[in-house]
């Protein structure tokens, strides 16, 4: 039989605000968590991550390298963070110079099983659950689709 490497997940070298809230179990490492967030459970957040104040992450998320969200925003269940867009026709496999950043706005907020390439999503935005957000997004509105698309402005009063 060959080794098995086995390695826990959990949490590691997390710099977190006060009254954070991680709802294990989740593999956490490297990042930042700012005041009163939340994290659910069998949610993986990696090494370089900023989420802002107040933020919500639901469970079953992953949130990868170079990703960094705003205050006051909501990671709905199973939202998934894409950093590698295949660049060379393939997987990255670890050269991180390959990798591009995601920046998530402040009141955000992304639903189930989203898809977030390596776009900027501008504040007071609404993804609808199942998008697949290709292009940044610099009009705050609801967006919905796959590629995601505007369907309404917010009235800027």
């Amino acid at each position: 039989m060959e080794a098995i490497s086995i390695k826990n997940s959990g949490l590691r070298d997390v710099n977190a605000g006060k009254d954070v809230t991680v709802v294990l179990p989740c593999n956490l490492y490297e990042c930042s968590l700012g005041e009163s967030t939340f994290v659910g459970p069998f949610t993986e957040i990696q090494k370089g991550v900023t989420i802002g104040k107040r933020c919500r992450i639901q469970s079953h998320s992953f949130i990868c390298e170079l990703v960094e969200i705003g205050d006051d925003c909501f990671i709905s269940h199973g939202v998934k963070f894409v950093n590698d867009l295949f660049l060379n026709g393939g997987p990255a496999c670890g050269d991180r110079k390959q990798y591009r950043a995601t920046q998530i706005g402040d009141h955000v907020s992304i639903g189930t099983n989203a898809t977030i390439l390596p776009v900027s999503i501008c504040d007071h935005t609404v993804i609808g659950a199942g998008s697949v957000v290709t292009k940044s997004i610099k009009t705050p509105g609801v967006y919905a689709g796959n590629p995601a698309k505007l369907i309404r402005i917010f009235d800027q009063k």
